[in-house]
C-alpha cells in the first residue's frame, strides 16, 4: 500500500478515450485483466465500497485523502476523474469477483515526461492474496505500452521505510530497490524508491 508521495500479463477488455495535454493527443485507457482480477476506471457506484475500505486504520495511515462518508467519497472520485481527464492520474478500481479489493494508479504529473509513479492500496479483507503485485504489474505493462512513444522510461514505487508490505509488493512486481529518500511532509519518515525501467522484465516473472 503506497498511495502517497512516499503475475500477470493482461489483455484489454474494451476501453474509453481520454484527452491528454490538449485535443491533439488521445489515450485509450481500457479495463485490464490480470490473473482473475479486473482493473477498470472508477465509477460513482463504487462510493459505498470506498467508504467501507477506508474504515481500515492501516489504509488510512498510508493515504492522504480521507473517505468517511458519501460526500468525501464523491470528492475522492472527482479527483480520479479530473486526473484522468488531465492525463496526470489514471486510477483503476481492482475487482475480484465483482468486489472492490484494491486501487492502483499511474501518477503522471508531467505527461510526456520520462518518469511516472505507481500508487496503490489493498482493502483489508483482500490482503495476503497477491492482489497488489498482480494489479501493479498489469498497470505497469499498460503504462509502458501506452506512453512509450511519449517518452515514458521509468516508473517509481515509493513508500515509507516502515511500510514493509510495500517492499514485498515492489519486489514481487519487479520493482527493485533504488535508494532511500528523505522524509517528505506530511509523511514523517524517510522513504524507499523502487523503480522499473521500460525494458525491464520482473524477476518474479522469470522465476515462475
Amino acid at each position: 500500500m503506497n498511495d502517497q508521495r512516499p503475475g500477470t500479463l493482461y489483455e484489454a477488455a474494451g476501453g474509453s478515450d481520454v484527452l491528454v495535454g490538449g485535443p491533439q493527443v488521445t489515450v485509450t485507457a481500457p479495463p485490464l485483466t490480470a490473473d482473475g482480477l479486473l482493473l477498470r476506471p472508477f465509477e460513482d457506484a463504487d462510493a459505498p465500497a470506498l467508504i467501507e475500505a477506508y474504515r481500515d486504520e492501516t489504509l488510512r495511515r498510508f493515504t492522504r485523502t480521507p473517505v468517511d462518508d458519501a460526500e468525501q467519497a464523491a470528492h475522492w472520485l472527482r479527483l480520479q476523474y479530473e486526473g484522468r481527464a488531465a492525463g496526470t492520474r489514471y486510477s483503476f478500481a481492482v475487482l475480484d469477483g465483482g468486489e472492490l479489493v484494491a486501487n492502483v494508479a499511474l501518477k503522471y504529473p508531467a505527461p510526456g515526461g520520462e518518469s511516472a509513479e505507481v500508487g496503490y492500496w489493498t482493502a483489508a479483507p483482500a490482503r495476503g492474496r497477491g492482489v497488489a503485485p498482480r494489479a501493479v504489474e498489469a498497470l505497469t505493462r499498460w503504462a509502458f505500452a501506452t506512453f512509450a512513444e511519449d517518452g515514458l522510461r521509468r516508473i517509481d514505487l515509493l513508500h515509507q521505510v516502515d511500510n514493509l508490505a510495500s517492499c514485498r509488493v515492489a519486489e514481487k512486481a519487479g520493482y527493485p530497490f533504488e535508494e532511500v529518500l528523505p522524509a517528505f511532509p506530511p509523511f514523517p519518515l524517510d522513504g524507499h524508491r523502487h523503480s522499473r525501467k521500460r525494458l525491464d522484465e520482473p524477476e518474479r516473472g522469470r522465476s515462475e
